[in-house]
């Protein structure tokens, strides 16, 4: 630094290394722009420091600590000393401020200060962008030397980098708030739409199901529930699980109709590395439960080898994955749902008798939605307003007779058909009323117009005519059951949703 005697040069050196260490310390952006003011005016010797802080979009400068005063300053980056050691990149010392035609008189009128001389330096971060300026006012002793200008630099390097990263880990901590408060609204949001609250319905069959969830909240037995595809038992299961203490643990559902039997034992229970080439460890759903629920849907699907490792893991409480030698303690709730009778399938061999009264601890049953018509209107309503909600249309109204029609259908797809006719309905509807026009065409129910009555389709006349009326029928049949859903019609079919869309080609359907 210039011809400083060797003594003072390694004082001045010795005290900007540890300004860097505190500043290196310091993690707070308040609490840093204070301490490296402090500092600054200190072995500087001088009367006020402000470190300002560049706003490229809006091109100003703006400092949040100027010690020895409370103000906040923010004014255009062109403007003053300060201004000028940005513009240029270079540093700007000068020994009478007011005689000076760059110095802004401004900031000394806002803030009753007198500025007799000014040193400021540009800060620039590891890219070399320049991210603001370091100003020291009113030297003590004379004015401010060029050995003064380089120690300022210095200070001004490190404090650019220390700033930069107080800013950045500032962002982080406000980004893991924002999300901590998003995952907190999502969880409270979840745990109000999976209430039994969420379970639609005023009628007895579906009050009584409420009731019955309401009063096994609080315990861990296993729940069967039944009832036919598109009922809600996923819904009943999740009210089951939100309801209870285990609501902030995880929720792991799986479709063991869905599930290859080849795959069945390491998607439940885990598989270790090294079981086949490239194969890589992973957790199985029971893992991944652990703590809360797991809902095994279509129970009835899963192999007989599968049913018995379930066994063992519910009186065990303990998993072993598929290559694995350890046991592996787990806590979990079992919820399974099935469309089948199981007692018929155990009467089959096809199902073991102890999981069945493993699992059937408590027992709910979903009614169909034949069964629970009064509670059609209500439920329709409650998913017309939902489409709204979430596609941010304005509120849709049913007319009289589309409600009619809708209690009087038989929906073999249950509540979830509803749903998407529903959502069909709201999607293409011209008003803000939903009319017959609106209507599927051909949905049964009552005030339709009487229409001649079809003749009776003539009996095929061949192997192929006769195999082709089937598969339409079966088709036609699958794709009600689901509410149009290809991917599970298919499934149903033992088809590919492709074969699926081919068949439905070349049948019109």
């Amino acid at each position: 630094m210039g011809s400083l005697p060797q003594t003072e040069l390694h004082d001045r050196l010795a005290a900007i290394l540890a300004i860097c260490r505190k500043m290196n310390s310091e993690r707070e952006l308040g609490p840093l722009l204070d301490l490296i003011a402090r500092e600054a005016t200190h072995l500087l010797d001088c009367d006020r420091a402000s470190i300002f802080l560049l706003d490229r979009e809006r091109q100003e400068l703006w400092s949040k600590v100027a010690l020895g005063s409370e103000e906040r300053l923010r004014f255009d980056a062109r403007l003053g000393i300060v201004g000028q050691a940005v513009t240029t990149g270079r540093p700007v010392n000068v020994q009478d401020a007011y005689h000076d035609p760059r110095f802004y008189t401004a900031i000394d009128d806002q803030t009753g200060y007198r500025t007799r001389n000014v040193l400021a330096v540009a800060m620039r971060n590891h890219a070399g962008e320049t991210v603001g300026a370091f100003e020291v006012l009113n030297k003590r002793l004379g004015p401010f030397t060029e050995r003064d200008e380089q120690t300022l630099e210095a200070l001004a390097a490190h404090a650019a980098s220390a700033i930069e990263t107080a800013q950045l880990i500032g962002d982080l901590r406000r980004s893991q708030d924002e999300l901590a408060e998003q995952n907190a609204t999502l969880q409270r949001e979840v745990e109000s739409r999976y209430s039994t609250h969420g379970i639609v319905g005023t009628g007895a069959r579906i009050q009584q199901v409420v009731r019955l969830i309401e009063r096994i909240r609080d315990s861990v037995v296993n729940v069967l529930i039944t009832g036919e595809s598109g009922t809600g038992k996923e819904m009943a299961a999740k009210a089951i699980h939100y309801t209870s203490p285990r609501a902030r643990k995880p929720f792991v559902a799986l479709n063991c109709a869905a599930l290859p039997e080849a795959l069945a034992e390491s998607e439940l229970f885990g598989i270790e590395k090294g079981v086949a080439t490239g194969v890589n460890p992973r957790p199985g759903q029971f893992q991944k439960a652990d703590g809360g629920t797991l809902f095994l849907d279509e129970i009835g699907d899963l192999s007989l080898t599968a049913q018995a490792k379930i066994l063992r893991v519910l009186q065990e409480r303990v998993v072993e994955r598929v290559g694995g030698r350890a046991p592996v303690p787990v806590d979990v709730r079992l919820l399974a749902a099935t469309n089948k009778d199981l007692e018929s399938e155990i009467a089959k061999g096809a199902f073991r008798e102890d999981l069945y009264y493993r699992i059937k601890v408590i027992h709910i049953h979903m009614p169909p939605l034949r069964e629970i018509r009064e509670d059609i209107p209500l439920l329709a309503r409650h998913f017309l307003k939902q489409y709204c909600d979430e596609t941010g249309r304005p509120p849709f109204q049913f007319a009289p007779a589309v409600l009619r029609r809708l209690s009087a259908a038989p929906w073999p797809g249950n509540v979830r058909q509803l749903r998407n006719e529903v959502i069909r309905m709201a999607a293409c509807a011209r008003g803000s009323v939903i009319s017959e026009e609106d209507l599927l065409e051909g949905l049964p129910g009552v005030p339709a117009p009487a229409a001649p009555a079809a003749p009776k389709a003539a009996r095929p006349q061949s192997l192929k005519q006769a195999i082709e009326a089937l598969e339409r029928e079966m088709v036609t049949e699958a794709l009600a059951a689901t509410g149009s859903n290809q991917q599970q019609a298919a499934r149903r079919l033992g088809l590919s949703r492709q074969g699926l869309i081919n068949k439905m080609k070349r049948y019109g359907l």
